[in-house]
């Protein structure tokens, strides 16, 4: 977790998406790079509707957005303390591996979500927002773009900032390839865990190992982990991975995304979509 990416768009949750970036940084003595993230110009087409003109969102207005997001970003790593690096793509490996948490600002950053979803693949995780219904919220589309187009995984950041990550951890555990990808993107947050629990829930498994066995394997690795199987009852799999990870004290949940396809979670629900929508802590999403 040497290389963390941050999309900086003006929203509600900013905070902490700024705080959790920090406390991975100051875990693992990594790299935050910010870039601003915006709609594309032509994503916003207004209509005058006395003259029947259309015309694109503004250039110079963009340009006040990006600068604003930079100004953010830059204000919150300098009241940390961190100390900045400017030139991107510039990382001696030696010095890397001993450097303390810094960051840098890449400016010259497109608008839209296709430049993130590329970019996103050069780095150990992406720092998003967790999305929400309400027009300060992070946009969903930032979520998916990072999620399914980088290859890599995301850490989203709860609506409130988190004052510790990543020393009690809960594997929700499913079976699947997505969370068996999860995990093994979140092995170095498990290498230093205090406490870890594999869970799994009836009614949220798909043909796969248990939860058993995952803490078996874990423990191969040199990872001590508890692990339980809960039987089903009147809770969602989502709710079940929320409830026990509140009683666990969890402080990061890892999770693979979309096990079901995103058309039936939005028709039906799943426990991406429960997590996506109310979890209170940050989590480690890989698809």
């Amino acid at each position: 977790m040497k290389t963390l990416l941050v999309p900086v768009a003006l929203h509600e949750a900013l905070p902490s998406v700024f705080e959790t970036a920090l406390l991975v940084a100051q875990r693992f003595g990594s790299l935050i790079e910010g870039v601003s993230l915006r709609p594309a110009l032509a994503e916003y087409v207004p209509v005058d509707m006395v003259g029947g003109m259309t015309w694109l969102r503004d250039e110079e207005a963009d340009r006040a957005e990006a600068e604003a997001a930079g100004d953010r970003f830059i204000a919150f790593m300098e009241a940390a303390g961190l100390p900045r690096r400017d030139a991107v793509g510039t990382c001696a490996p030696e010095a890397a591996m001993s450097a303390g948490p810094r960051f840098r600002w890449r400016p010259d950053v497109p608008p839209g979500d296709a430049f993130l979803g590329q970019y996103a693949r050069l780095f150990a995780a992406t720092i998003v927002g967790r999305p929400g219904s309400e027009e300060s919220s992070p946009r969903m589309t930032t979520v998916e773009t990072a999620l399914f187009e980088s290859g890599r995984p995301i850490l989203l950041a709860p609506p409130k900032p988190p004052s510790s990550l990543g020393e009690a951890i809960v594997v929700a555990w499913n079976g699947s390839t997505e969370t068996a990808r999860a995990v093994a993107f979140a092995m170095p947050f498990l290498r230093r865990a205090r406490r870890i629990l594999v869970l799994s829930a009836d009614g949220g498994m798909v043909p796969g190992p248990s939860a058993e066995d995952v803490a078996r394997a874990l423990a191969c690795e040199g990872i001590e982990a508890f692990h339980k199987a809960l039987p089903a009852g009147r809770r969602t799999p989502g709710e079940v991975y929320l409830d026990e990870a509140a009683t666990f004290g969890c402080d990061l949940l890892i999770k693979g995304a979309y096990t079901q396809s995103r058309l039936r979670q939005m028709i039906f629900g799943g426990p991406t979509s429960h997590i996506l929508s109310h979890a209170a802590i940050p989590v480690l999403m890989a698809h």
